[in-house]
């Protein structure tokens, strides 16, 4: 009987030190990362892509699957999840907005994030304005969003079995991934910190060119520029792993994009900016001013140069470069001073600024007609190209080549 004893107790043991799989500690760093990376992929293109922006179409199979994935691995709500985000969209950086760093703080949003995701999702208006659309069925009424904690409950058993009292820590670092990266790093770092492609209405980022460990959501500016695009990737450059995963998954028809970025079309150079032009600028505005960005930048380089061959003081224009192309609300209080003192100091930079906000306000302006815009780009075109500035005239005639 003790033998007996003894034999189970040291099966128990056995289990307890090595679970159902003896794993070495790089096999079990695989398994996180790939679960992880699955969770990532659900929040990503089920909830984000197509829940929250309908940018794209799933499948049955995915979607039920990512649905039950999100309920062993993350105990969220469709609903609530998409009804937050596209609060978020529509209130941003507001102090309606549910988890702006801009309003809350970054260290509030960047490490309890999760936390304001919760409160948020007891707003009862929240989901009702905010959360049509999302599924509706028997199993999202009786077991997702009934049973939350019961859903990584079950995660929580599995990986006991499969490894023992590790499991518990392969557990935790699950439960802690999508409160992380998502709803720490996303929510916080991608609207305080990083590059920006575009000048969306918002203080949105892209922290990295190459979004592979939150599945694409780094390219965070680019998402808040084209918030109905499937595919959040827009340089060269830059890299969407989620949009590679939606690309492979439209291949065996499990998925169908409706929707990706918008590209400013280049033909012939009309001799006047016309109707044509005005479309092409107003449906391309962020591309546009994306162009202009860069002939700012190569005006610039040309005013470094000129300081430089004469021994002059950079201090002033280097502090301020980073700031000419951007939205006079964008601009920080500390850097105003410095632009402005760049901007007396170089009329080339200045008269850039200056019309780069006339163009700017060509799309905000809804009190003029059609006509009268019209007559306004093509006399700003023409002011362009007759002020002596290369980087200006250079811009202006490939503007007069853009299509709608």
């Amino acid at each position: 009987m003790m033998l007996a004893d003894s034999v189970v107790l040291s099966a128990a043991l056995d289990w307890l030190g090595h679970g159902l799989w003896n794993l070495s500690w790089w096999q079990v760093v695989l398994y996180v990362l790939a679960t992880t990376h699955i969770t990532i992929l659900a929040v990503t293109i089920f909830l984000h892509r197509t829940q929250a922006h309908r940018s794209m179409e799933l499948g049955a199979v995915p979607s039920h699957f990512f649905r039950f994935w999100l309920w062993i691995g993350t105990g969220m709500v469709t609903k609530e999840w998409v009804a937050i985000h596209r609060k978020h969209h529509a209130k941003c950086e507001t102090e309606d907005d549910p988890h702006s760093p801009q309003t809350r703080g970054i260290d509030t949003v960047m490490w309890r994030g999760a936390e304001l995701y919760r409160a948020e999702a007891k707003n009862a208006e929240t989901m009702k304005k905010f959360g049509h659309g999302t599924p509706d069925d028997w199993m999202e009424r009786n077991v997702y969003s009934r049973f939350g904690w019961q859903g990584v409950g079950l995660m929580l058993i599995l990986n006991l079995a499969l490894f023992g009292g590790l499991g518990l820590t392969v557990w935790a670092v699950q439960m802690l991934w999508i409160p992380f990266w998502a709803a720490g790093v996303v929510n916080g770092l991608g609207h305080f910190w990083g590059y920006r492609n575009f000048e969306a209405q918002d203080a949105s980022t892209n922290l990295s060119p190459w979004g592979v460990i939150i599945g694409g959501e780094e390219l965070h500016n680019n998402h808040h520029t084209y918030p109905t695009s499937a595919k959040f990737s827009v340089k060269k450059y830059e890299f969407d792993i989620g949009w590679g995963w939606i690309r492979a998954m439209e291949a065996i028809g499990w998925a169908k994009v409706k929707k990706v970025p918008p590209r400013l079309q280049m033909g012939a150079v009309r001799p006047v900016a016309d109707e044509k032009t005005l479309e092409a600028v107003i449906a391309n505005r962020y591309e546009v001013m994306a162009g202009y960005a860069r002939e700012m930048r190569r005006a610039c380089k040309g005013e470094i140069a000129l300081i430089k061959a004469r021994g002059g003081d950079l201090s002033v224009l280097r502090a301020a470069k980073r700031w000419l192309h951007r939205d006079d609300d964008k601009v920080p209080a500390s850097a105003r001073t410095h632009l402005v003192q760049a901007r007396q100091a170089h009329p080339v930079l200045d008269k850039m600024v200056v019309m780069r906000e006339e163009l700017r306000q060509m799309w905000l302006n809804t009190s003029q007609s059609r006509e009268q815009l019209v007559a306004e780009l093509a006399a700003w075109c023409h002011r362009a190209e007759a002020s002596g500035i290369a980087a200006l005239r250079d811009f202006s005639i490939r503007l007069r080549a853009a299509q709608a």
